[in-house]
This record gives structure tokens, C-alpha cells and sequence, in this order.
């Protein structure tokens, strides 16, 4: 196994290879003068250093001084993925390859260069660009069938599959934010929905849903217990018990399944940049012309009382005197004259009102597409910091859960500044951790804060200002070291025992996507439980003793891997193919399994699996391959 890339992910995916799945990786990494630091504690400013000093000590001990790779993994340097960098790491007989440099583009280079070397590699890719990413796999696939003189679906083994570490992290993170609102893995549009559910009272036994997925640790309800994680031991989480377990489960919360859907194409945002009319004009404005339009009624009735004239007639008159292109009324009565000398200075008084309309009109639409400031009396929104790649995918799918939120960012060219100006969302300009700059995304009446920044103490700093503003406030932390995450949240919780708390690591819920990938089984997502991840695949059933021949019953393995539906569509499709207007998307998917129901070869199936029990299948599998 190779894995190139110059960021926390790369590293992050080759622990989870060696780790987990036990192969020999090796590692392409930028040289040391050109590699992308970490951000580290150390770093930070003196009110984030000094509440957490102890742990920066404490991971320098535990890590030693040696920083000696592991010994199944191999650390090559290199400025560039070039052919022969390539074949100095084996490309040409490796069994599969992961570009993960942050950069598009040197992915894609470096995949077109892997493929030719090496017809059979299965590629793993990370891109930002999803449209692209969809392009390149199929370029890539066909590439290699061409070259193997393999057709199309001939059972060759080479794969390429792209992934964003963006998409991966982002229904994670946005779900994490809300209160009530379920964990949500959506890939390729199948939505699968998870919800947390609070610990039952005692005596009575945690309501299993469609399926229990989970059950939380047992001191996640203690302000000073950690969140759980691998090495919580049987305090921790439980993924996939069985029913025994969950009805054991006394004073414990557990994530079941409530819910598994087809999505459909996201809605449009907005009405192609043309803002709404009442947004046209201003409230002082529009109160000026409802003021002149109630003159010019009473106006109007004052002349058909005076005249005797039909309503419509009056009206007509009245506009005209309004205007000033009505005959002078010498001949006529006192009051006609009176009405029609009014009518002109109601007339002189709308010149201006007009004129303001057309000024505030025009400003409006020019100013369509730039950055919106918070409303007045906003609250319960939820406030983003940061709009990079990970902001800008939370950011589209909190809009698409019809989320009120509001963006601080620094840059004011950073890459999410387009889509909130084509969402209409709020923007702060400035940086989050100078005074008044939270105060102005109205952080006092927030919901919660979702700290995504690139830079931890920056995430930290922001998220210990916003809770001394409001403690009891849902924070939502970026972070990427998992021990200074789980000492953050400890320490936060601790302090804030009412208030909830949560850190996420990108790498962290990205990385055993991306191994899934790397041994060749399709992840359509994760959802973190605590500080563990647990995977949904799709595989094929013929190979695996522990699923094929067995019921549904007979397959499932508590702790390990549960069978949740069956996949019904034709062998390759994609699900992102293009729906004409007017027709429904179908999923073929099938999920209300039956117990009795008997997986044959020819089956595939979606299960939820741990990393550990999805690695057990692919070794068995493997084993097998290569002892035919």
C-alpha cells in the first residue's frame, strides 16, 4: 500500500492501515523543509497555552524524541510525484495507491502518471471538485481496461475511486451542531440517518429503533469522564451490540437508526441572485409611499364628494392633477380648486420619493452579490468560523437543512466566500479571535458555534471567548490531535458541566473511508460515535463465508458488522447520474430485510461495520484470493 500526501490526513491513513487492516504501507511525503506543519498547542496564545499546558507535556513524553516510523511503514521524501518516484516505491506492483495531497490538480497528475505505469492499481483520490472527481473515475477506469485488454465489467481487479475528506466530515460536523437533529452520513444521495437518544430511566429498557447502531459510554453523562474512545475499555461506546447488550444497558444512551431515504437534488438557493421585493426598498421608504398613496385615495374621495363624479372618474382626475397635466380649475368651484392645489404639492412631494425607490432599488441589485451583515433580532442561528473546504461543506448542508447561520472569516478571498454570497448568508469579515468580532455574528443569541478553522488554537482561543460570553452555549470544535481533542473536551466539559461539547478531527472521520477504499470496498460514509467511527459499505456478498448462505440473523456480528439492506441496482451504476425533469430518483435499495432472508452470491449488501470487523472481512477475503 502507498499513500502520498503532504497533510495530517496522509499520516493519518497510513496509521489506519497498519493499524487496522495490518499492511505495509509506505508514505510519500514532501521533504521536511517543504512539509506543511501541525498546528501545535505551543503555538497558541497565552490563555489557550496556559489552560492546557499539562497536555502539550504530556503527548511530548508519550510520543518520545526518536520520531522513528513504525516498523511496517517505509517514509519516502520527495518534492513531487514523478514517474520515478513511482517506481522507486513500487507503483508498478503495489496493490493499491492513495493521492491525497491537498492540491487537486498534483492528484490528478500524479493518478494519470500511476495509471500508465501500472494498469491494475487500484486509486484512491482525494478531490474537492465532485463534478471532476466523477470525470476522473470514470477517465481512469476506462484507462485501465483499455490497457489490460480487459472490456468493461471483466472482472478486473483495478479500481479508482475519489473521495473529499470535505464531504466526508461535513454531515458529521453540521449534525453535531444541531440539537435534535440526527447524525447524517449522505453519500451519492442515500441519506442514512442516525439519532442519539438519552439514557432511560431506571427499570425501563433503551427504545432499539428500526436498529440500534450503538451504545454510548457509560460515563458520557459525567462532566469529568472522558469521551469515549478505542482505549476506553468496557466504559467506552459499544458499536453494533446485540439486543442482550442493549437491554442490559441501564443508565447508558444509544444511536439507533431512525430513519433511511433516497434524497433527491438539492433545492435551488435563491431565485437566480434577484432578491426579494420587500428587500428592494427600505422600511422608512416604504411607509413614505404607502403614505402617499393614502393621500391620494383620500384625495380622491374628497373629489367625489365635492363633484358628484363617478369614484373612477375622481381617481383619474386626481392622477392627473398629481402629475400636473391637468387644465388649471379657474371656472370651477372653491373646493375643486382647493383639492387640485393639494394634489400638487402631494405631487411635489412624490418626485423625491420616487427618486429615492429607483436609488435604493438599484443599490439593492448591485449590492445582490456581495456579503451580507447578521440581521437585526437574529437568534438561534448557528455561527461558522471558517470558510475553507471544510466551512464551505458545512456550510451548503446546514443551508440545506434550512439552518439559519452566520460566517466569520478572515480572508476576504478565502474559497466559501462565493457560496455565502450565492446562499444570502451572513458574512463577518475579521478575525474571530480579536474583540467584537463574535459579538457581531450575534454570538450572545446563537444556538452553537462550529469552530472549523485550520488552525487549533485559533478554534480553541475562539471557543473559550464564546463560552465566557455564553456558557451554556453548544460549541463544536475543529481539531486534530486526538489526545489534545479528548484533554479539550474534558477540560471544557468539566468547566461547563450544563453545556454541551463536542471536537471533531477531519482526518480522523475521513482516513477510514479512505482505507475502506484503498482494500477495494465501497464506504458510502461514517458517523462518529463519541470518538469512534463507524463505517457504512457496500459489498459484495460472494467470497465472504461469514454472509453468504447465512440469513440476515445468522450474519450479524455484534461488535462487528450488521447487514442493513440490500442493493437491487444494476452492477456499476452510479448514482449521481444526471434525473431529466420531472422523473423520481430510485435508490434500489431495499431495507426492510427480513431476519429469514438467505444472502446469496449474487447479493450486495449495505452493512454498517466497525473498522476493525470491515478489516476482518477483506482479510478473510484476501487470504482467500491468495491462496487460490
Amino acid at each position: 500500500m502507498i499513500v502520498c500526501g503532504d497533510d495530517g490526513l496522509a499520516h493519518r491513513l497510513a496509521a489506519e492501515l497498519r493499524g487496522v487492516y495490518a499492511e505495509q504501507v509506505t508514505l510519500v511525503v514532501p521533504p521536511s523543509d517543504r512539509r506543511v506543519r501541525r498546528p501545535v498547542v505551543g503555538r497558541a496564545r497565552a490563555a489557550s497555552a496556559a489552560l492546557l499546558d499539562r497536555v502539550v507535556n504530556a503527548a511530548v513524553n508519550r510520543t518520545g524524541a526518536s520520531g522513528e516510523p513504525a516498523s511496517n511503514e517505509q517514509v519516502v521524501e520527495a518534492a513531487e510525484v514523478t514517474e520515478a518516484v513511482l517506481t522507486e516505491v513500487g507503483a508498478d506492483r503495489a496493490a493499491a495507491l492513495a493521492l491525497v495531497y491537498d492540491d487537486d490538480e498534483t492528484n490528478i497528475r500524479a493518478a494519470l502518471t500511476a495509471r500508465r505505469l501500472n494498469p491494475r492499481l487500484r486509486l484512491v483520490l482525494r478531490l474537492y471538485n465532485r463534478r471532476l472527481g466523477q470525470h476522473i473515475e470514470e477517465l481512469l477506469d476506462q484507462t485501465a481496461a483499455v490497457a489490460s485488454g480487459d472490456g468493461p465489467g471483466a472482472g478486473l481487479d483495478a479500481s479508482t475511486t475519489v473521495l473529499s475528506d470535505a464531504d466526508t466530515a461535513a454531515p458529521a460536523l453540521a449534525a453535531t451542531a444541531l440539537v435534535g437533529t440526527s447524525k447524517v452520513v449522505q453519500t451519492e444521495g442515500l441519506v442514512l440517518r442516525a439519532v442519539e437518544r438519552q439514557p432511560p430511566r431506571p427499570g425501563e429498557v433503551a427504545d432499539p429503533g428500526l436498529c440500534t447502531l450503538a451504545l454510548l459510554s457509560a460515563t458520557s453523562n459525567d462532566p469529568a469522564g472522558a469521551d469515549g474512545s478505542e482505549g476506553s475499555g468496557e466504559h467506552g461506546p459499544q458499536l453494533l451490540p446485540d439486543e442482550a447488550a442493549v437491554a442490559s444497558a441501564t443508565g447508558r444512551g444509544t444511536v439507533v437508526l431512525e430513519q433511511v431515504s433516497y434524497s433527491g437534488p438539492s433545492l435551488p438557493a435563491g431565485r437566480g441572485g434577484v432578491p426579494p421585493l420587500a428587500s428592494l426598498f427600505s422600511r422608512r421608504l416604504r411607509w413614505s409611499l404607502a403614505g402617499l398613496v393614502g393621500c391620494v385615495l383620500a384625495l380622491a374621495v374628497a373629489l367625489t364628494i365635492v363633484t358628484g363624479e363617478h369614484p373612477l372618474y375622481a381617481t383619474y382626475v386626481t392622477l392627473l392633477d398629481l402629475f400636473g397635466i391637468n387644465d388649471p380649475a379657474f371656472h370651477e368651484s372653491t373646493g375643486q380648486q382647493v383639492l387640485q392645489l393639494l394634489s400638487g404639492l402631494v405631487g411635489l412631494l412624490l418626485l423625491p420619493v420616487l427618486l429615492a425607490a429607483v436609488l435604493e432599488a438599484l443599490g439593492t441589485f448591485r449590492s445582490a452579490s456581495a456579503l451580507r451583515k447578521p440581521p437585526r433580532g437574529l437568534g438561534g442561528h448557528v455561527v461558522l468560523l471558517g470558510l475553507g473546504k471544510i466551512g464551505t461543506r458545512v456550510l451548503t448542508r446546514l443551508r440545506e437543512l434550512h439552518i439559519p447561520v452566520v460566517c466569520v472569516e478572515s480572508d476576504p478571498d478565502a474559497r466559501g466566500m462565493a457560496t455565502a454570497r450565492r446562499l444570502r448568508v451572513p458574512v463577518v469579515l475579521g478575525d474571530v479571535t480579536q474583540e467584537g468580532v463574535l459579538e457581531a455574528a450575534k454570538i450572545h443569541r446563537a444556538h452553537a458555534l462550529l469552530a472549523l478553522t485550520s488552525a487549533d488554537t485559533t478554534n480553541l482561543e475562539a471557543s473559550l471567548y464564546a463560552r465566557s460570553l455564553r456558557p451554556d452555549l453548544r460549541v463544536v470544535l475543529r481539531l486534530y490531535d486526538d489526545d489534545f481533542a479528548t484533554a479539550v473536551y474534558r477540560t471544557l466539559r468539566a468547566a461547563h458541566p450544563r453545556a454541551l461539547t463536542r471536537s471533531r478531527s477531519v482526518s480522523h472521520l475521513a482516513a477510514p473511508a479512505f482505507a475502506g477504499a484503498m482494500m477495494g470496498r465501497q464506504i458510502l460514509g461514517a458517523i462518529p460515535v463519541e470518538r469512534r467511527v463507524l463505517l457504512f459499505a457496500e459489498l459484495e456478498v460472494a467470497g465472504h463465508p461469514q454472509l453468504e448462505g447465512r440469513t440476515v440473523a445468522e450474519a450479524f456480528r455484534a461488535g462487528a458488522w450488521r447487514v442493513l439492506a440490500l442493493n437491487t441496482s444494476p452492477r456499476g451504476a452510479r448514482r449521481e447520474e444526471h434525473v431529466p425533469p420531472g422523473e423520481e430518483r430510485t435508490s434500489g435499495l431495499v431495507w426492510d430485510l427480513p431476519s429469514t432472508y438467505v444472502l446469496g452470491a449474487a447479493d450486495r449488501v449495505v452493512l454498517a461495520a466497525t473498522r476493525r470487523g470491515l478489516a476482518e472481512l477483506l482479510g478473510r477475503r484476501r487470504r482467500q484470493r491468495a491462496g487460490a
